[in-house]
């Protein structure tokens, strides 16, 4: 869900806009503005490479990447509590008065110190990274001409919309640091099957993906079914690889979401790209086929 905590706040945020008034030029400036603020809570995996930095370079590697990385992953960065605190800091912070600065960066201090006394000094040092890259976003909407209000709410969609993402891929995340209380104490289960459950985890993310794409080509004043070209049916034909593939888990993924999406490469154009409709083109048929892809898989596995 790297790329699906974005897609979604940009989504909701662009297609809510819009339906408020907002020009559609304004709506998309918002939504990417949300979607940028829903990335933040993932700056916790900075703390891997700081990790695998003390670790022999013979351990090195993808596994030992994300269980580095899963000391700190999905914790304070990951709860509601934490994340209306950091949307009312950057809120403050985008007043650019210096009383609404001066109680931000106490905000900030404070989030730090929760950090540090709930996740000791590594917890800390994560928040912080995680508060100065919310305040680094706020930046970002300044510059876009989004004031205080809007910096606000855009901030608390793309933070609270992140955490629930992550219910179907992982551990839940402690949605209510530093509080001792569990909402959800499982992963969220889409199918009994373990196949199953990634093909359903995967559909999930190509909705979330199909949602903000679909927002995006609306407000530019495209339409989607101009966008797909006939290359998109190629996409179909992966469903052989439910014969040659090992059947793919959450544990053991890497070799379907990468053969997968590299079906994406029939919307490419056969002359360069020239133009930024030739591009959208191009994304709107390898998403096409992507998802042709992934549906014709999971009806030739559920055959065998």
């Amino acid at each position: 869900m790297f790329v699906g905590h974005a897609l979604l706040a940009f989504a909701v945020v662009a297609t809510a806009a819009r339906r408020l008034g907002r020009s559609p030029e304004r709506s998309l400036r918002l939504g990417a503005v949300a979607g940028l603020f829903a990335a933040v809570p993932d700056v916790d995996v900075v703390y891997a490479p700081v990790g695998l930095a003390l670790r022999s370079v013979q351990t090195l590697g993808p596994d030992a990447f994300w269980a580095t990385a899963n000391v700190i992953h999905r914790g304070p960065t990951h709860s509601l509590a934490m994340g209306t605190v950091l949307a009312v800091a950057v809120g403050l912070w985008a007043t650019e008065r210096r009383s609404a600065r001066a109680a931000s960066a106490a905000l900030v201090a404070a989030l730090v110190a929760v950090g540090a006394v709930g996740s000791g000094a590594v917890g800390g040092v994560v928040v912080l990274v995680y508060a100065l890259a919310g305040l680094a976003v706020a930046a970002v909407a300044r510059r876009c001409d989004v004031g205080a209000a809007a910096t606000f709410g855009v901030a608390l969609v793309g933070l609270l919309s992140h955490p629930f993402g992550d219910l179907f891929t992982g551990s839940p995340p402690p949605l209510l640091y530093p509080l001792d209380v569990a909402l959800v104490t499982e992963r969220v289960l889409l199918y009994p099957d373990p196949t199953g459950h990634l093909l359903a985890a995967f559909a999930l993310e190509l909705g979330v993906v199909w949602l903000a794409v679909r927002a995006y080509v609306r407000l530019s004043g495209h339409r989607l079914r101009e966008l797909v070209s006939p290359r998109a049916s190629l996409g179909a034909g992966y469903a052989a690889a439910a014969l040659a593939l090992p059947a793919p888990t959450l544990a053991d993924s890497a070799h379907f979401v990468f053969s997968v999406l590299a079906v994406g490469v029939v919307g490419a154009p056969v002359r360069p790209l020239s133009g930024d409709d030739t591009r959208l083109r191009a994304l709107v048929t390898g998403l096409t086929a992507v998802t042709l892809a992934a549906v014709a898989y999971a009806v030739a596995y559920g055959l065998l």
